[in-house]
This record gives structure tokens, C-alpha cells and sequence, in this order.
């Protein structure tokens, strides 16, 4: 389905058999073995829209969560086999038991979200119609922004464009220019942590002895969350090199000598890559964050928005992972300000560059970087 297609396509390819189980979810009062009226009827109903901000509002959560992440997957068509495993994942562990993934996307289809392709290549395969996708998108925006509640601009509020492309150069001349012994584990050592966060533009408090963490990074056991995801960035460019000392290697003295930055969207593509395994649906959260903050937002209005669509992460509960993961993320990657209103507690209102960083950048399924539990767990 490389083409752009439209509900009334959609409409016109598919059988008269889905046509009628659409029309009665729509309850379109027309003849049943008419093609031609069936497909005028439901174009009709879509067409209210009171009508279908009705059918979305009667949607379950698990029904919304499985939209939302089809409509923002930068794939168009996606198998039976792709649908079921997205559609498992919209089902969190207390719902598995009454719901079933494949009663999801009958359902879907039943509603005239989905729809099978009309080509012999594309027969098995499913999208949404380009139309219905923005429909839905417009519907979930004015319904989530209803909840919301703004508040002033704070008069201090805390934000870091271009202080972490910045810092991978910092990083990288501190270790030039130092001897860094690695444990066997292959950390620094505490002094050299300390030394390391001092040269930095946003020093951080180490990590505090016994402290769950796991899955969004290779250090972040003994790192600090900014530091590690910046550690982990510069090895993973191949920048660092672990032995017995921290070193750089060849193109890390290279990036050093040309002075070469990386891009504000190059950092936000490897936090996708870094931390969208433990939160599935992590592109989905961004978008709506960044949806509904283009005024001062209270960060609580907005966690209750969200928070049914985040699956906790052991023992990282839903608040947590959008707190210190997400939004606190965001705000070192440029993206958000942080601030603090004397009424509602946290606000965050998105930058200027926000979405421009975060247009196109999308990672596929195998880019995941993925961490080992064993080896991190306390």
C-alpha cells in the first residue's frame, strides 16, 4: 500500500460483507444487499462529526492504545502477524484475561478504522485510510486537550537546547585529557564520576546506593540518567572505548579535532532507539506531549491524560517512567521547558525546535537497543 488511500477507496475495494458490519455499528438505516447505498450511508456517518466523536468516545482504553499505535508508526501497511503483536501489546496484563488481540482488530475493522488491502500483494495486508487517520487524530486531540489545565508562564523555568550536543564534546575532551581506570565491571569509578559530571553543563547527583535501575542504558546501574544516556551515546558511536582504562578511539579524536556536534534530532533518534524497549509506545507518548504543550500545561493534568497508555516497567511504575524518563528526557534533549506554577506543581510548555527535532525520526522494531536484566538487577 504505497499509495496514499482514502476511506471512500477503502470503501469502494472492500466486500459487501464488511460493508454491512460497518453500517451497523454506525446503525445506518439502508439496504443491506446495495453496495452503492451502503457506502453512501457510512460515508455520511463519518461525515457527523458528533457521530464519530461518539463512536471514538465509546472506544476501551485497550481499542485506543492499539489506534494509537498504528496511526503513529511511520509503516502504512501492516501485517496480520504485526497487528497481533501490536494489538497484544495494547493489552496490559490485568485486561489479557477478558480481551483477546484479535477481538481488537475485528473490532477495528467493524468500525471502518482498518482495512484489508484490494491488490494481489497488499490483500493480506491492513492500514487505516490517510483521512480517517487524521480524523482520529483531531477527534483524540480536542478530547485530550479538554482535560488539560493551563496555567501562567512561570517566572523561572529550566530548559537545555544544544546543552547535551555540546556535552558530547565536553565528555569526549575530559577523557582526552584524563586517566580514567575502569572497574571489572567496566565503570568508573566514583571520584572519576564525580570529575566527569563537574566538566559537564548540567551536573547531576550520583546515583544513590541500592537504587533499582535497569533497561534504559549499559551503565545506567552506576550513571546518572543524563550522564548515561550521554555515555551511551558516545560508545555507541563508537566515540569511547572500554579496556581497563575509558579511551577514546580513532573517530572519537577525529569528532574532537573537526569539533563535530552531533544534531539535536541525531540525539533524539538514539534516545528512541535507548529507551523505546522498556517503553513500547514511547513515539506515541512524545507526540502527545509535545500535541499538548504548546501552552504552559500542568504535568498532572497531562499524567492523567497518559498515564492508562504507559505500561509499567518492573518495578519503573507508569508515573515514573513519564516523569524521569520521558518528560525529564525531553527537557535535556531540548524539547520541553520545565518550570513550577505556586497553583499546580510542575508545567512544561515544548520548545520552538520541539517538533521540528522530532519530525521523521522513527526507529524501526530491530534498532531497539536492548538490556539484559541479569546483569543490571541490584
Amino acid at each position: 500500500m504505497g499509495i496514499t488511500m482514502r476511506l471512500a477507496d477503502m470503501l469502494v475495494y472492500s466486500d459487501i460483507q464488511q460493508l454491512n458490519l460497518i453500517a451497523d455499528s454506525y446503525q445506518c438505516d439502508c439496504k443491506s444487499n446495495s453496495k452503492h447505498e451502503l457506502i453512501q450511508h457510512i460515508l455520511t456517518a463519518f461525515g457527523r462529526r458528533e457521530h464519530f466523536e461518539n463512536m471514538v468516545s465509546r472506544l476501551e482504553l485497550a481499542d485506543l492504545r492499539l489506534i494509537n499505535a498504528l496511526m503513529f508508526d511511520r509503516k502504512k501497511a501492516f501485517s496480520m502477524e504485526e497487528l497481533t503483536a501490536r494489538a497484544s501489546q495494547s493489552l496490559f496484563d490485568e485486561e489479557k484475561d477478558k480481551r483477546k488481540p484479535r477481538d481488537k482488530i475485528l473490532r477495528l475493522k467493524r468500525l471502518g478504522f482498518l482495512f484489508n488491502g484490494f491488490s494481489h500483494q497488499t490483500k493480506y495486508l491492513f492500514s487505516i485510510p490517510d483521512d480517517i487517520k487524521s480524523r482520529l487524530s483531531d477527534v483524540l486531540k480536542s478530547h485530550y486537550a479538554s482535560r488539560l489545565v493551563h496555567a501562567d508562564a512561570p517566572l523561572v523555568y529550566r530548559e537545555e537546547i544544544e546543552l547535551l550536543q555540546e556535552d558530547v564534546l565536553r565528555l569526549l575532551r575530559w577523557v582526552q585529557t584524563s586517566r580514567i581506570p575502569l572497574t571489572a565491571e567496566r565503570f568508573m569509578y566514583k571520584r572519576h564520576i564525580q570529575q566527569a559530571l563537574s566538566e559537564l553543563s548540567v551536573e547531576e547527583p550520583l546515583v544513590a546506593k541500592g537504587e533499582w535501575r535497569f533497561g534504559y542504558g549499559r551503565r545506567m546501574k552506576e550513571y546518572p540518567n543524563r550522564f548515561s544516556f550521554l555515555y551511551d551515546y558516545c560508545f555507541y558511536e563508537h566515540d569511547l572505548s572500554e579496556g581497563e582504562e575509558l579511551v577514546l578511539t580513532e573517530k572519537g579524536e577525529q569528532r574532537l579535532l573537526e569539533g563535530h556536534q552531533p544534531g539535536a534530532a541525531q540525539l533524539y533518534r538514539f534516545y528512541l532507539k535507548l529507551y523505546k524497549h522498556p517503553i513500547k509506545n514511547l513515539e506515541v507518548i512524545v507526540h502527545w506531549i509535545l500535541q499538548l504543550s504548546a501552552q504552559w500545561v500542568s504535568v498532572h493534568s497531562l499524567k492523567q491524560i497518559l498515564l492508562p497508555y504507559v505500561k509499567p516497567f518492573y518495578y519503573d511504575t507508569p508515573e515514573r517512567i513519564i516523569d524521569q524518563r520521558i518528560i525529564q528526557m525531553l527537557m535535556h534533549l531540548g524539547m520541553l521547558r520545565i518550570g513550577e506554577d505556586p497553583e499546580y506543581g510542575m508545567v512544561i510548555r515544548r520548545t520552538a525546535i520541539s517538533q521540528q527535532i522530532a519530525e521523521g525520526v522513527s526507529i524501526k522494531e530491530d534498532e531497539q537497543i536492548r538490556m539484559d536484566p541479569s546483569s543490571s538487577m541490584p
